[in-house]
């Protein structure tokens, strides 16, 4: 019977083999389909990021509650891939009572904020 550290110096040996073959099979798979792709859209996919805004304060702090959205419609702009998630108390903000009563200081009106995210179809996870 191995004790173990026989085991994990043996282990280890397979799992880096496998995770080679893998790594080797996704460079081939992804150089395949980089080069079919044209050269501009390429180009615009490596400079686009993806974002996760996530909003955890709701109607007592409306300026903090309304930034996720204004930043997800202006990365979504830019041409970047956004998806808003909502937790605690910025689940409140879904609400359409809440929404549309709800003003930031210094910014468009919560619901304007709102409207542009659906707009540019930006997913919300609540």
């Amino acid at each position: 019977m191995e004790n173990r550290r026989e085991f994990f110096e043996t282990g280890v040996h397979g799992c880096l083999s496998t995770l080679t073959l893998a790594a080797t099979a996704a460079t081939v798979v992804t150089t395949a389909t980089a080069s079919a792709a044209a050269p501009e859209e390429a180009a615009a996919k490596a400079d686009a990021q993806r974002f996760l805004l996530v909003g955890l304060c709701g109607s007592e702090n409306p300026t903090r509650a309304n930034f996720p959205f204004v930043w997800a419609a202006a990365l979504k702009e830019a041409g970047h891939e956004v998806r808003i998630e909502l937790a605690g108390d910025g689940t409140v903000m879904m609400r359409t009572v809440v929404g549309n009563n709800v003003t930031a200081v210094g910014w468009p009106p919560f619901r304007e904020a709102l409207a542009r995210v659906v707009d540019h179809k930006i997913p919300i996870y609540i």
